[in-house]
C-alpha cells in the first residue's frame, strides 16, 4: 500500500497556497466571493434545466414511472409499463463493466515514452567477458575490457534512473543499448520506473475504491448519458491503530482520492461543450451537521466559518426532481446543509478582498485558480488551487458524444419514443383483451317487470311481461384486436433495438432466426453488437481512462518524491485494450509463439512480453506469477560466477542443471512451444532486443567466445 504522509512527501497545501496564517480572522467579509460562487451555481442550474428534464424521462423509463404529461382516460383500464428500457440500459451496464474489468487490473497503464527524454532507454553488460579470476570482483572491482571494441560508459550511472543503486557494482562494464549476443544481461531503466509508477498508481486506486465508483459511473453514463469521475484530490484517510497501553490511536494519511460524483450535483461551466473548455465546475454537497463538522478535520476548512454555517440552520432545499428521484414527496424543512464546492478562476481582485495570499508566480495576472467551499453565507475553504499545471479535478464521460453539448445521449434517451409506442399498444392489448374476453350484456327493460336487479350471474333470473322470448335479454361479443396491437409492440421493440445498438439478443431474448440459430452465426451477430460498445469504451478511454490516469500521473511526480517513479513515460488507456483480453487473444499469442520457434527467429521475439500478455490474457495478475528478470539479473551474474568455479560436466548434465538453477525464472531449454529460451542458449534475447540469461560458465582463456 502506497500511502504518503503529509507534509513531509505530500505538501500541496503547506506551500503557501492557502488563506493567510493564524492572525487571520476567520471572521474576514468575503461577500464578493460568495456572490461569485453562487452567481455561476445559479447561472449553470438554469442552463441545465432542459438536460435535467431528459435525465427525468430517461430514469422514469428506466423504473416503470409514467411523468405527470401521461393522462389516462377513464377507457383505459391498463397502466402497464412494459421495462425494456431498464432491460437494455442494465445490459449495456453489464457489457460495459465487463470490458473494462476484463482483466485483473484498473484499465489504466503506464509505459516508457518511444524515446525517453533524460534516461537511457536500454544498458547491457556481458558477463562472460568477464575471466573466471576476476569474477569475485565483478561486484565492484576491475573487469575485462570487452573484445568488441565498444568503450564503456562509466558515467551512464547518470542517466539509468531507478537502476542506478544496482547497478554501480558493475558501472565499469555497462554500455548503452540492447545486448546483442546470447548472454548479455540487458536492463531497461524506462521500463523499469513505468512499471513502478504504474503500480504506485494502482495502488492509489485500490486505496480509493476506484473499480466501485468506475461501475457507479458506467451507470449513469449508460442510463442518462454522462458519468461523472472526480480526482484525484488530496484527502486525509484515518487509519486503524492501537498503541500499546491499547488505546485507539488512528494514523492519518495524505492519499489521491478518486470519487464518483452523481450527475445530478455537477454543474459544469454552461458554455463549455467539454472538460477542456469549462472555467469552473461546482459540485452540491447535501451534508449533515456531523458531515459538517467532519470538515475541521481537513487541511485548510476554517473552523469558525463551519461553526457559524452550523449555527445559522440547515438551508438545504430539495430541487423538484428529487421528488421524483426519491418516490417520495419530500418535506421542504430538511434537516440538511447545502454546500457548494468550487473549482476554477475567480477575478485577482475578488481573491485579495477574500484575503486570499497569492504566490509570486500569479501575483500579476488578471485571474487565479482557486478552490472555495461555501455554505449559509460562509466561506468554509479557500486555496489556491494546488495542481501544477492547474487543471480542475473532475472528469465527464460520454455514453454517446453530443458535439454540441457538455453532456452526452444516453440509452435511454435513444429509446424513448419506442418505449412509449411499447406502452401505449401494450395498454391497449391488454384493455382489448380484457373486452374480448367477456360479453357485453344488453336489455331491454320495455320488455322486462320494472323494479328488478339487473346484475347478471349465472342462475339469474329475469321476469319478462312482454315481447318475444330472447329479445329481453342477449349477450354481444366485443371484437379481438389484440394481435395487431403485439404485431405493433414486436415492430416497436426492433426499432428499440435499431436505435440503442443493443440487440434483444444480445441479453439473453430468444427468437434469433436463420443462421443466428448456429453457433458460428450467433458468433458473427455478437461480434456485430459489441461494435456499439466498443464506440463506448472508446469514449471512456478518451475522456474518463486517458485523463484521469494523466492527472493521477501528474500529482505523483509533483507530490511523491520516490525517484524510482520518475521518468519520460506515458499513461495510457487499457479499457478498449480489454476487448482483446479473451481466449481469442491467448491463442493468437501461443500461436506466435510456435511461429517463432525456430532459434533463428528468437532473437528478434520479446518472449517476456509475450508471457505477461498471456498472463492478462487469462485475467491473471502478471506481476505476481512471473519474475521479471532484469531485476533478477544482479542474481545471475552471481550465479554464474558459482558456475565458472565449478568442474566442468557432461553437456547433457551441464544443460539440466542449467534448467534446474536458472535464477530468473524463465524455464530451461530451447525456443519451443509454451517454452521461453534459456538464458545463455543460443538465439535466447530479452525485451528489448537484449538477452536475460547469464548463468552459463564463462569462457576459458583463449576459447572464442
Amino acid at each position: 500500500m502506497a500511502i504518503v504522509d503529509r507534509p513531509e512527501e505530500m505538501n500541496m497545501e503547506e506551500s503557501g497556497l492557502g488563506l493567510k496564517d493564524s492572525d487571520t480572522p476567520d471572521t474576514v467579509e468575503l461577500d464578493g466571493l460568495i456572490g461569485w460562487v453562487e452567481g455561476r451555481y445559479n447561472r449553470s442550474k438554469t442552463s441545465r434545466e432542459s438536460d435535467e428534464d431528459r435525465w427525468l424521462t430517461a430514469y422514469r423509463n428506466y423504473r416503470g414511472l409514467y411523468g405527470p404529461d401521461v393522462q389516462f382516460t377513464e377507457k383505459e383500464k391498463s397502466q402497464a409499463f412494459i421495462k425494456i428500457t431498464k432491460t437494455k440500459v442494465l445490459a449495456a451496464y453489464a457489457q460495459i463493466v465487463d470490458v473494462l474489468f476484463a482483466g485483473s487490473k484498473f484499465p489504466i497503464g503506464v509505459e516508457p515514452s518511444r524515446k525517453p527524454i533524460g534516461v537511457a532507454d536500454s544498458v547491457h553488460f556481458d558477463p562472460k567477458e568477464l575471466t573466471p579470476e576476476k569474477v569475485e570482483e565483478a561486484t565492484g572491482g576491475q573487469a575485462k575490457l570487452p573484445k568488441s571494441g565498444t568503450v564503456a560508459r562509466p558515467d551512464i550511472l547518470k542517466t539509468v534512473g531507478p537502476f542506478a543503486d544496482q547497478l554501480e557494482r558493475v558501472e565499469d562494464k555497462l554500455k548503452e543499448g540492447p545486448g546483442i549476443t546470447p548472454t548479455s544481461l540487458t536492463f531497461e531503466p524506462a521500463q523499469k520506473a513505468a512499471r513502478k509508477m504504474e503500480s504506485t498508481i494502482h495502488d492509489q486506486l485500490d486505496e480509493s475504491q476506484a473499480n466501485k465508483h468506475l461501475r457507479s459511473t458506467a451507470f449513469e453514463m449508460s442510463l442518462f448519458g454522462t458519468g461523472i469521475i472526480k480526482g484525484p484530490f488530496a484527502l486525509n484517510k484515518e487509519y486503524p491503530n492501537w498503541n500499546e497501553d491499547g488505546e485507539y490511536d488512528p494514523l492519518f494519511r495524505t492519499i489521491p482520492k478518486v470519487e464518483s460524483v452523481s450527475i445530478w450535483n455537477f454543474y459544469p461551466d454552461p458554455d463549455a461543450r467539454n472538460m477542456a473548455e469549462t472555467e469552473y465546475v461546482i459540485e452540491r454537497h447535501r451534508l449533515s451537521r456531523s458531515q459538517m463538522r467532519a470538515l475541521k478535520k481537513r487541511p485548510f476548512f476554517r473552523e469558525e466559518a463551519i461553526e457559524e454555517a452550523i449555527e445559522f440552520g440547515p438551508n438545504y432545499t430539495p430541487a423538484y426532481w428529487e421528488d421524483a428521484l426519491e418516490d417520495s414527496d419530500m418535506s421542504t424543512n430538511v434537516e440538511r446543509f447545502e454546500v457548494l464546492e468550487y473549482w476554477g478562476v475567480v477575478d485577482a481582485e475578488i481573491a485579495e478582498q477574500a484575503e486570499l495570499e497569492l504566490p509570486d508566480e500569479v501575483a500579476d495576472d488578471d485571474e487565479v485558480q482557486v478552490n472555495a467551499w461555501v455554505c449559509n453565507g460562509q466561506v468554509l475553504r479557500l486555496v489556491i488551487n494546488p495542481f501544477t499545471p492547474s487543471h480542475i479535478p473532475y472528469h465527464a464521460v460520454p455514453y454517446e458524444l453530443n458535439p454540441y453539448s457538455f453532456f452526452g445521449i444516453g440509452l435511454a434517451e435513444n429509446m424513448e419514443d419506442t418505449q412509449e409506442i411499447m406502452n401505449g399498444f401494450m395498454r391497449l392489448a391488454v384493455d382489448n383483451a380484457a373486452l374480448s374476453s367477456n360479453l357485453l350484456i344488453e336489455i331491454d327493460e320495455t320488455n322486462l317487470v320494472p323494479g328488478q336487479d339487473l346484475s347478471v350471474y349465472p342462475g339469474k333470473i329475469f321476469r319478462r311481461q312482454a315481447g318475444a322470448p330472447g329479445q329481453a335479454i342477449f349477450g354481444t361479443k366485443f371484437p379481438n384486436v389484440t394481435g395487431e396491437c403485439i404485431q405493433v409492440f414486436d415492430k416497436a421493440r426492433q426499432l428499440a433495438d435499431e436505435a440503442t445498438g443493443m440487440p434483444s439478443f444480445a441479453h439473453g431474448s430468444t427468437g434469433v432466426m436463420g443462421v443466428g440459430r448456429t453457433a458460428s452465426g450467433m458468433s458473427m451477430l455478437m461480434g456485430a453488437a459489441a461494435q456499439n460498445i466498443k464506440a463506448v469504451v472508446r469514449n471512456v478511454d478518451d475522456y474518463l481512462l486517458s485523463p484521469l490516469g494523466r492527472a493521477l500521473f501528474a500529482f505523483n511526480m509533483q507530490f511523491n518524491f520516490d525517484k524510482d517513479i520518475r521518468g519520460d513515460l506515458d499513461v495510457v488507456a487499457r479499457g478498449t485494450e480489454s476487448l482483446m483480453r479473451n481466449e481469442i487473444r491467448s491463442q493468437r499469442l501461443l500461436q506466435f509463439m510456435q511461429m517463432t520457434a525456430n532459434p533463428g527467429m528468437a532473437p528478434f521475439v520479446k518472449y517476456d512480453y509475450i508471457l505477461r500478455e498471456i498472463a492478462a490474457s487469462m485475467d491473471l495478475d502478471e506481476d505476481k506469477i512471473l519474475n521479471d528478470p532484469r531485476e533478477a539479473a544482479i542474481q545471475a551474474e552471481m550465479m554464474a560466477a558459482v558456475a565458472a568455479m565449478m568442474p566442468q560436466q557432461p553437456q547433457q548434465q551441464q544443460q539440466g542443471a542449467q534448467s534446474v538453477d536458472d535464477p530468473t525464472g524463465n524455464g530451461g531449454g530451447q525456443a519451443v512451444p509454451g517454452n521461453a529460451p534459456e538464458p545463455g542458449a543460443q538465439g535466447f534475447t530479452g525485451e528489448g532486443g537484449g538477452a536475460n540469461g547469464g548463468n552459463q560458465p564463462p569462457p576459458e582463456q583463449g576459447q572464442p567466445q
